[in-house]
């Protein structure tokens, strides 16, 4: 759809941004450093800001080529990562960290066309580096997302590099058009391409619990949900997010729990009760492995060079 007249309503708020639009209210925040809040038709679908991933929980193959211990400093890349700047661009003028006093010098209701939001992330890792979000929004309440990634001399393997969104309450079930059954790299040539639906967001039932779900090269994902932490709404009726593959297709999974969490635990009834939904749209994945009975390391074909820069994006709509 083709933005005919400056339909997104921008509110320059103290400490963040709101865009709003039909059916729509986002706001974005500089304390937070993300997305705070992304309402569609009064339906709220963030619990926390989508932040940078770059850890997966082991799985028994990890454990075996011991990948945790060389690479094990992405995972408190993963836990903690700071904001270190933000600009907003409004049609194309960047208007820079508009927050409070300099504000003031906006309307009450001021329009565009296009409203875009960078944030820098820079990691804890030694040596740093640095991830860049952009959101785009536009008049149809789409928001076009980049992800960017800065390799650094250094750095040890990936596990994986992509953008975690938690949401308040847990998935009904979720949709996708892409390879059926769980996918990694090294494990996609028994998958048929397709639109799968899924209705069971538990983990894989491991004897320990692991990374699992991962479906690669996906066209789509639509996460469907009824349930809503705001007290007041009466409506009980199922509600929509979809996210479309930009210039490619993006891997993606769609579990209960954070890898965290999951890592935390070393059985199935140690994990905490399901009442999130942890949605991960991926750039780049490790494969699996699994040659000799989980002691090999993967093949250099699977693995993720933190030295090299990566960029991928994809629209939620």
């Amino acid at each position: 759809m083709e933005c005919t007249s400056k339909s997104l309503r921008v509110v320059y708020g103290d400490y963040t941004l709101g865009v709003h639009g039909e059916d729509f209210d986002y706001i974005f925040s500089y304390a937070q450093g993300g997305l705070e809040s992304l309402v569609k038709n009064g339906f709220e679908w963030l619990y926390r800001s989508p932040k940078p991933t770059f850890w997966r929980a082991l799985t028994d193959n990890d454990r075996g080529s011991m990948f945790h211990i060389k690479s094990g400093s992405w995972l408190a890349a993963d836990m903690f990562v700071c904001c270190k700047d933000v600009e907003v661009i409004t049609d194309g003028v960047s208007q820079g960290k508009p927050c409070a006093p300099d504000n003031n010098k906006y309307g009450r209701d001021m329009f565009a066309d296009e409203i875009t939001i960078k944030y820098v992330y820079e990691t804890v890792t030694n040596p740093v580096t640095t991830v860049t979000v952009t959101y785009s929004v536009t008049c149809d309440g789409k928001i076009n997302v980049n992800v960017s990634y800065k390799g650094a001399k250094g750095l040890p393997e990936l596990p994986v590099f992509g953008l975690r969104f938690i949401m308040p309450t847990l998935a009904d079930k979720y949709m996708y058009e892409g390879l059926s059954g769980e996918t990694y790299p090294d494990r996609m040539a028994g998958a048929t391409r397709g639109v799968y639906e899924i209705d069971d967001l538990s983990l894989t039932p491991y004897l320990v619990p692991q990374d699992c779900g991962m479906r690669m090269n996906t066209d789509w994902v639509e996460v469907s949900r009824h349930t809503s932490l705001n007290n007041s709404r009466k409506e009980n009726t199922v509600q929509t997010l979809r996210i479309e593959k930009g210039i490619d297709a993006f891997a993606f999974s769609c579990l209960p729990y954070t890898a965290s969490e999951i890592e935390n635990a070393l059985h199935q009834e140690e994990l905490p009760i399901a009442r999130r939904t942890v949605l991960c749209i991926y750039g780049a994945v490790r494969g699996v492995g699994g040659i000799d009975s989980w002691g090999s390391d993967v093949e250099a074909a699977y693995h993720i060079n933190a030295e090299e820069d990566i960029t991928y994006s994809f629209v939620i709509c």
